[in-house]
């Protein structure tokens, strides 16, 4: 089994590249706190390359910046690769199948933008549908559906 979950940090803005079959790819580095603290009791992190396709890799493009946090599951993929130098240069990355955006900053300014515009929003949070019964409901154990 190759399951990987993490949580954690973009280091930089998301780099979103389309294939020459017009596939998009975005490739981010996300920085995972470790769970304890180090010799100077300071919490390290670990630097993960994390690598999306399609539609997710668009969302994560015009979605995430710098500093987002980010929900993470996939899977770790190895390659590898001659540099340069002429030595092997080997890689480790996770290549996302999900990706969960954990800011509220983004998202509260998006949903306090819709409901000011949108005025049935605002007349059916007012509404309550009950109106003002302070009486129990008369239900039959018949009459529920489990």
């Amino acid at each position: 089994m190759n399951n990987v979950q993490l949580i954690g940090r973009l280091t930089k803005d998301v780099d979103m590249k389309y294939t020459p079959n017009g596939v998009a790819v975005s490739n981010f580095t996300l920085a995972v706190n470790r769970p304890f603290k180090n010799k100077n009791g300071e919490y390290e992190a670990d630097f993960i390359r994390i690598q999306v396709w399609r539609k997710p890799a668009e969302n994560v493009a015009n979605y995430c910046k710098k500093g987002s946090q980010v929900a993470v599951t996939g899977r770790i993929q190895t390659s590898s690769f001659e540099g340069q130098d002429g030595q092997m240069v080997y890689m480790t990355e996770v290549v996302a199948d999900y990706v969960q955006f954990l800011d509220t900053r983004i998202g509260n300014s998006n949903r306090q933008r819709n409901q000011q515009s949108n005025p049935y929003h605002n007349q059916q949070q007012n509404q309550n549908p009950f109106g003002d019964q302070a009486e129990p409901l008369d239900i039959n154990d018949s009459e529920l559906p489990f």
